[in-house]
């Protein structure tokens, strides 16, 4: 923790995670901005569906590689220079997106954003514990999940109304002002929270080392299972939208909101538990109640499905209360994780945000274009990858406890 962390923000603490969430939730943005307007783009530039899927899968591609140098060049260089660099390089690759007028092109540029995108998310965390201790953490972390959890929910409504009243250039023109807006305000407010004397040396070697040390953490890699792979539970229904809101639940795109809204309702519900929750109960007593609500509400979102025909009246509850409880246990077992590396918690965010963002990108190129066509296989691979969070967290539980 940064010895003078007291004196970096003169503000309330809820307008840093404001800031800090703006930070995180670009990448999100823009992904769901885009998603109601993916048969208009494929149409636009004679795409394939399965050719649009790439535009996602090299978007989450690019934003897992990136994320893993992200928070490592912040413990050199600083925070405050990588997160300038990445949204102006985001912005960037937003005006290429709008100028794009071939899949190739949007593919490209769409990697670049996800490159770039993801500096905001990881370095956020890594400010947080900069400046916070233990508790106070958990709750900025909760404010953080709760305003981040607000961009999923106006986006498609967002690209919704561009798409159907102007074009699909001008979401990826909106994303470009965003970014523009962000930096300035990054630029103007945003302090340098790593203190000189917790800067790492930046050298390969030395770098490799760092990583090494890592990787090789049995409790640290449980716990980014546990945090990470849980949410593509949830996220596989945001990369499957069109499928899975368009053709099963036939709504129209300017309809996709209700789905977002439901769901970041619930991880915004669950986030806002998690701080009120901070030193109150233990840590692990919380982890263990977002599972527990995960578990039962993926095995109920099963047999809903395979009981009866896909219906909006009923298939969107169980996504939302799913939200919750993951909500509910993140910001603690995110904590937990960049805890194992007290010296390198930009690393460990990376490493954290990369292992995450691997995930969801085998899940947008690979899985969800395998299970999409069916609600049953979604409900299956959601409860699927829900039980792999569960298992790891189940066998580090033990290990963290006895070491403290």
């Amino acid at each position: 923790m940064n010895p003078d962390a007291a004196t970096l923000w003169p503000g309330k603490r809820w307008t840093l995670a404001l800031l800090l969430a703006c930070l995180g939730m670009l990448g999100p943005f823009s992904i769901d901005t885009y998603l109601p307007a993916f048969s208009g783009i494929a149409s636009s530039i004679g795409a394939t569906p399965v050719q649009m899927q790439q535009t996602l899968s090299s978007y989450l591609l690019g934003f897992a590689v990136m994320n893993l140098f992200h928070g490592a060049l912040s413990d050199s260089l600083g925070r405050r220079p990588v997160i300038l660099a990445g949204i102006a390089l985001f912005t960037v690759a937003s005006v290429g997106c709008a100028l794009s007028n071939s899949i190739g092109t949007l593919v490209f540029f769409r990697a670049v954003q996800g490159m770039s995108a993801g500096a905001g998310m990881v370095i956020s965390r890594a400010i947080i514990r900069d400046m916070f201790p233990p508790a106070d953490a958990q709750r900025v972390m909760s404010q953080v999940t709760i305003y981040f959890g607000i961009a999923p929910a106006v986006a498609p409504l967002v690209g919704g109304f561009l798409f159907a009243n102007l074009n699909w250039h001008s979401i990826f023109v909106l994303l470009a002002v965003l970014g523009a807006a962000l930096w300035w305000a990054s630029w103007r407010y945003l302090p340098e929270s790593l203190h000189d004397s917790a800067r790492q040396p930046f050298a390969a070697g030395d770098l490799m080392r760092g990583y090494w040390q890592l990787l090789r953490s049995p409790q640290f890699l449980a716990l980014v299972l546990a945090s990470g792979v849980p949410f593509n539970g949830m996220f596989l229904y945001v990369l499957s939208a069109p499928e899975f809101l368009g053709r099963h639940l036939h709504l129209a795109p300017t309809q996709f909101f209700w789905f977002f809204l439901l769901t970041v309702g619930g991880i915004m519900g669950g986030a806002w538990t998690s701080g009120r929750l901070a030193g109150r109960i233990k840590p692990r007593h919380q982890i263990r109640h977002g599972f527990l609500i995960m578990l039962v509400t993926s095995v109920v979102n099963v047999v809903l499905n395979l009981l009866f025909e896909p219906n909006v009246w009923w298939a969107l509850l169980p996504l939302a209360v799913f939200a919750f409880g993951w909500a509910l246990m993140v910001p603690v077992v995110t904590l937990l994780a960049l805890d194992q590396a007290p010296d390198r918690r930009g690393m460990a965010s990376s490493v954290q945000s990369c292992v995450g963002s691997l995930a969801n990108a085998g899940v947008a190129g690979v899985i969800a274009p395998l299970v999409m066509h069916s609600t049953v296989a979604l409900a299956l691979t959601s409860i699927g990858m829900m039980g792999v969070g569960v298992v790891a967290w189940v066998w580090v539980k033990p290990r963290l406890e006895r070491t403290g």
